[in-house]
């Protein structure tokens, strides 16, 4: 018999795994990464009018070898047009040496936490430790992760929201100062920018089209996230900002390829030779964070099926240990599926 397939909700991810757990799964993922623990993680997009849709998939050997692919639909204009998310899809967890389907997963969910994590082990190594401001521009369902996460690891006390939808910073900013206890001001675009300029972190989680964070904002010490460009032709961090600063990438030819990387390719201000690390190799100290306090640190994050198999596989162990989930059932034997 093949055992259940665990059926997980949003709501299940959100109740099993803690900001502060998933950054140390996804962190300890990254460490796997780096001492050979995974093959390169791959990934596949296609692009329909309105938006479009993108396959992440690694496998990566943790206490037992997972795999997980992620199906994710990308429609920016969902909440305003629809009513609806702008990412939905859903992670498929499987067991890595026979093929079962161990999970399948709502990737609402684990996108925005792993994605926070990623962001928050990023600054763990490349961000000022004493770094207390943030300056967030986009304040969309991951703007809540990236603070989280982030408060997790550094000692945040106040933070500066922009979004173009003026409704969506302020109950951003609500939740900041309900949830986390910061200090949260509203500003509109160009305040926002200006402010950044004296900000010791500067998260971007925007769908742009053209990069609106340039090196002038950025100020000596300044750790950067870029997190919204997961597509070709998404772009929010000057390509010199990425040239004159110290680069670190989630995955260096996925953020060559769809990354503000890209961008920075394209114009012939960097090559991949260029990019001082990926955050595997940064993580397991076989290359150096933060050297200098005056240093300004970029990580492109792009988004890496490491992330969701960490996030993934520690949600259905935790799944499994409660018991009361629902299943259900392909098939039931190997028998039955080679009948005629």
């Amino acid at each position: 018999m093949i055992p259940d397939t665990l059926l997980l909700t949003g709501a299940e991810v959100r109740a099993w795994l803690p900001a502060q757990d998933c950054i140390a799964a996804v962190e300890a993922a990254f460490r796997r990464h780096a001492a050979g623990g995974s093959p390169p993680p791959a990934v596949l997009g296609v692009p329909v009018e309105g938006g479009g849709f993108h396959v992440k998939a690694a496998a990566l050997r943790l206490e037992r070898y997972y795999f997980a692919a992620k199906l994710n639909g990308n429609f920016p204009a969902n909440p305003a047009r629809a009513g609806l998310p702008t990412i939905q899809g859903v992670v498929a967890l499987c067991d890595a040496e026979n093929g079962r389907l161990l999970a399948l997963l709502d990737s609402i969910e684990i996108t925005r936490l792993r994605t926070g994590a990623a962001t928050a082990v990023a600054a763990k190594y490349l961000a000022r430790p004493d770094s207390a401001v943030l300056s967030l521009f986009g304040c969309g369902r991951q703007a809540r992760a990236q603070t989280e996460c982030l408060a997790t690891v550094l000692p945040l006390t106040r933070v500066y929201a922009s979004d173009i939808n003026p409704l969506a910073a302020q109950g951003f900013a609500r939740w900041a100062r309900d949830t986390q206890g910061l200090e949260a001001i509203v500003l509109e675009l160009g305040a926002a920018l200006r402010q950044a300029r004296s900000s010791d972190v500067i998260v971007t989680c925007t769908p742009a089209r053209e990069y609106f964070l340039t090196r002038r904002e950025v100020a000596p010490g300044a750790f950067v996230a870029g997190v919204g460009a997961d597509a070709a032709d998404k772009q929010e961090l000057e390509p010199a900002l990425l040239a004159e600063s110290t680069l670190v990438t989630d995955v260096l030819e996925q953020c060559a390829m769809i990354g503000d990387l890209h961008h920075a390719i394209a114009a012939g201000l960097l090559d991949r030779a260029a990019v001082h690390a990926e955050l595997a190799e940064v993580v397991a100290g076989t290359k150096p964070g933060r050297r200098r306090a005056e240093e300004v640190t970029v990580f492109d994050s792009t988004g890496t099926a490491l992330e969701d198999v960490a996030a993934a596989a520690l949600t259905y162990q935790r799944a499994l240990a409660r018991g009361r989930c629902r299943t259900v059932r392909f098939a039931t034997s190997g028998a039955e599926l080679e009948q005629p």
